[in-house]
């Protein structure tokens, strides 16, 4: 396996960095102290923290397939199973981090409430590859689903339902709240399914 280069030394640092310490606690010597780096190479690619950013930010969205869902899925062929696995994977680092799990892009989001555009617009293509995966699955389904079953609204409504179950999962440092929330999205999804068990 040939080595990372420089730039992706950098990127997959401060992924790790801005997920364990938030983006305001880590500093450019963090950077520095974890690729053992100096100053010269990091500023070559990066004028600035934000533009490290940025280039996290653009890491995760395409990132998002080997990342994230072929892990998750491996190998369901189910589309509608293939969403709860996805939320199972998030359920897997929850339990494996004692409840401290965040979603690395959810977490980003609530610390940068006032994020200048371009950080804003690139938390919002996170999030849309992540509903459009996620409506991709339901819409492999269609057929079983109910006439007029609005995909994106429902696809959304998963996200709300892993980022609130994330949330508090690490408030109250508990995966049942996590649990609740995911058993409450497989029964609505089970409703809107009836047309298959009818």
């Amino acid at each position: 396996m040939a080595p990372k280069d420089t730039r992706t030394k950098i990127v997959e640092a401060a992924m790790e960095l801005f997920w364990q310490k938030g983006y305001g606690s880590t500093s450019i010597a963090d950077i520095l102290s974890r690729t053992q780096l100096n100053s010269g190479s990091l500023y070559h690619f990066f004028p600035g923290k934000q533009d490290v950013l940025i280039a996290v930010l653009d890491a995760y969205r395409d990132g998002i397939e080997p990342m994230l869902l072929q892990p998750a899925w491996g190998g369901e062929p189910d589309p509608v199973e293939r969403v709860f696995k996805l939320l199972g994977f998030y359920r897997t680092l929850i339990v494996e981090t004692d409840c401290t799990y965040g979603c690395p892009i959810g977490s980003l989001a609530l610390e940068l409430h006032e994020a200048d555009p371009a950080v804003r617009d690139r938390l919002a293509q996170n999030f849309a590859n992540w509903v459009d995966a996620v409506r991709f699955c339901y819409e492999q389904a269609a057929s079983r689903f109910r006439p007029g079953t609005d995909f994106q609204a429902l696809a959304e409504f998963t996200l709300t339902v892993m980022e609130g179950g994330v949330m508090q999962a690490r408030t109250h440092r508990d995966v049942a709240y996590f649990d609740r929330g995911v058993a409450q999205l497989r029964a609505h999804v089970d409703l809107l399914l009836e047309r298959e068990t009818a």
